[in-house]
């Protein structure tokens, strides 16, 4: 298996926009497990501080093998959401790693 580990930093935002947008990233994240077979598992964190100098939003997902990572990054409702992300966030982290 294949632990994929993203964090996200948003942009500038006011407070009342950011907690939004960080709610809205949430869900279609979240929502990707129901629509890419690919993806065994997958869990987003908000960090709880709305203001963290760190980053906000945490993404683990599981896959069984490098090929079905391949297909889910590649997946249109994956795109999908890679497009609003790259809107948003002004930072990205990743990593991925057998398990």
């Amino acid at each position: 298996m294949i632990n994929h580990v993203v964090l996200f930093k948003l942009k500038e935002f006011p407070e009342e926009k950011k907690a939004g947008i960080i709610a809205e990233l949430k869900e279609m994240l979240e929502g990707l497990q129901h629509k890419i077979f690919e993806a065994k598992y997958i869990e987003v964190g908000v960090n709880y501080e709305l203001n963290a100098k760190s980053y906000d939003i945490a993404l683990i997902s599981h896959f069984e093998s490098e090929k079905d990572l391949d297909a889910y990054r590649e997946h249109p409702e994956h795109l999908k959401v890679v497009k609003r992300i790259n809107e948003t966030t002004a930072e990205r982290a990743a990593v991925d790693f057998y398990f």
